[in-house]
């Protein structure tokens, strides 16, 4: 059962009751833009309540669409030898992204590019997000690339500018959650895969470097 039936965005999908599994399963039903049009299925997030961090991406690939789990893909790989060479263990992460459905533009009739979603699509999106991390309860959030980060910490925030800065929720965003958790906004990563440049075992430790920097706020707050 929704908790109402004419609020805007997902908002208006969102159960009564409210675990993962009640969100995950009302997700599965989300109208709230257009995205659920073409992408195969919602994928939600994946992980345990009480996971003391939570990842926040994009929104799922194509590999991820498929099997509906985020992170399964080869930004997903990269993203588990990251969290290794930065000392989180795997067990201590919940991981979801900002956005639930994959969008995309099509190429040759058949191969399926990833499309970076809207403003309007992320909006739309949010409460979601802000029902997992109700949830999850988590201690810190690490939001991976300017979708994540924007998401929830408004459209004039940049990644390049404050990336590995430990952060606090803005007023505007409505979480119910004491304490509340610690951000660190880092990029997505896809774009270390992407680099291709001599630089790309310093664009990979420097990725590795924030995360640490997550794991260290974690143990401040220990």
């Amino acid at each position: 059962m929704a908790a109402t039936s004419n609020a805007p965005g997902a908002a208006r999908y969102l159960p009564v009751e409210r675990d993962l599994d009640a969100l995950r399963d009302a997700a599965e039903t989300c109208h709230g833009c257009s995205l659920f049009e073409d992408a195969t299925q919602t994928v939600f997030g994946n992980g345990h309540p009480g996971a003391p961090i939570m990842l926040v991406g994009e929104q799922p690939g194509d590999q991820e669409d498929r099997a509906g789990e985020p992170f399964v893909g080869p930004a997903g790989r990269l993203l588990a030898r990251a969290l290794e060479d930065a000392g989180i263990d795997p067990a201590m992460v919940y991981e979801t992204n900002a956005v639930k459905h994959f969008k995309f533009t099509r190429k040759g009739g058949k191969r399926r590019i990833h499309q970076k979603p809207g403003r309007t699509e992320v909006v739309a999106c949010r409460p979601w997000l802000i029902a997992e991390i109700e949830v999850v309860q988590p201690q810190v959030i690490v939001l991976l690339g300017a979708t994540a980060a924007q998401s929830l910490l408004g459209a004039a925030f940049r990644v390049s500018t404050q990336r590995g800065h430990q952060l606090r929720l803005p007023s505007t965003v409505d979480v119910h959650l004491t304490p509340e958790p610690t951000l660190v906004a880092t990029v997505h990563p896809s774009s270390v895969l992407r680099d291709r440049s001599d630089r790309h075992d310093e664009v990979y430790k420097t990725f590795v470097d924030d995360l640490r920097s997550a794991g260290a706020a974690l143990g401040r707050r220990g």
